[in-house]
Parts: C-alpha cells; structure tokens; sequence
C-alpha cells in the first residue's frame, strides 16, 4: 500500500474561510459587512418594487383606479361609522342620515382627485350631483333586494343576509365603480 503525500498547501486552512467562521471581532466585522451588503441590496430592491408599485397605483389603470376605489370606499365606510356614533345621541335616524351625506360627499370628492384623478376635468358639483345621485340608487337597489329577500326567503339567518348584503354592495359598488369610471370621470 503506497502513502501518497499531500503537499502542504492543501492541508492549511484558506484565511478567508478562517475568518469567516472565527468569532473574533475582526472575523464578525467581516461576516458584518457582508450582511450589510446584502442587506443593502435587498433593501434597494424592495424600494425599487415599491416604486414601481406606488407609481402603478397611482395610474389610469383600471384596476390601480379599482384599488383606490375600494380604499376610498373604505375609508368612507370608517369615517360614516364614526360619525353616526358621535351623533347616535340625537337618534339614529339623524346620525344615519348625516353620516350618509356627509361620508358620501367625501367619498365623492376622493373619488374625483384620488382615484380617477379628475379634479382638472370634473367640476365639485358635478361630481357631487352625479356620485350622489349614483349612492342614491346603489342605495335603492340594496334596499329593493333586501325587501326582495324578505319576500322570497323569510326564515333566512343573520350570517346568511349578512352575506347577501355584502354580495349585492359589492354588485352594487362594481357598477358604481364602472359607471364611475366611464361616465362620471
């Protein structure tokens, strides 16, 4: 059996992988320095991404213009909540009302410069009458299908009318949004 030799070299350790794997504060300096690089590449990546996103979302497309539309909604929805509770004391009838016109008139008025970004094309009024007259008959459809659900499925639960409600406001915000989108704006 014949011992080959092995040269020297091969048997000593390789000083970047030394330090690399050290604990030595000059070894974690240098495992450190990389992480920042990558970190800091990671990071540009992530800026680079959300710039193109929020410069994707804040376009004339369709769905960018959906997005912004249901985050309007939503918005609207928290501000005519608060509302109706600050003014629950006189009634809920007039905490209703006022929450509905004045969250409506907002949600008009973020509609036109935020999400179809209209505000040099659409005057105040006419975004007001017409996205008005728009809330007016999405509520006059909800509440023509809920009477209709009443009539035609009377021993319907809580959870599943809760569930048709939200199905038809979100037929009914679909067809404001698009009639929205391609008359109003």
């Amino acid at each position: 059996m014949a011992v080959h030799e092995i040269p020297e070299r091969a048997t000593m350790p390789v000083p970047g992988l030394v330090h690399t794997y050290t604990l030595s504060s000059e070894a974690f300096a240098y495992g450190s320095e990389a992480f920042d690089r990558s970190t800091d590449a990671l990071r540009a990546t992530g800026v680079r991404w959300s710039a193109r996103i929020g410069a994707w979302l804040r376009g004339d497309a369709a769905f960018a213009q959906l997005i912004r539309f249901a985050l309007v909604g939503g918005l609207s929805n928290v501000g005519y909540i608060l509302l109706f509770l600050a003014l629950y004391g006189g009634g809920p009838q007039v905490a209703n009302l006022a929450g509905s016109v004045v969250s409506t008139a907002l949600a008009n008025e973020m509609h036109r410069r935020l999400t179809f970004q209209a505000a040099d094309r659409v005057r105040w009024h006419t975004a007001q009458l017409e996205g008005g007259a728009l809330a007016l008959a999405g509520l006059a459809i909800t509440s023509g299908a809920l009477a209709i659900l009443e009539v035609t499925a009377p021993g319907m639960g809580d959870i599943t009318e809760a569930v048709a409600v939200l199905a038809i406001t979100a037929v009914v915000g679909t067809i404001r949004f698009l009639t929205l989108r391609l008359w109003v704006f």
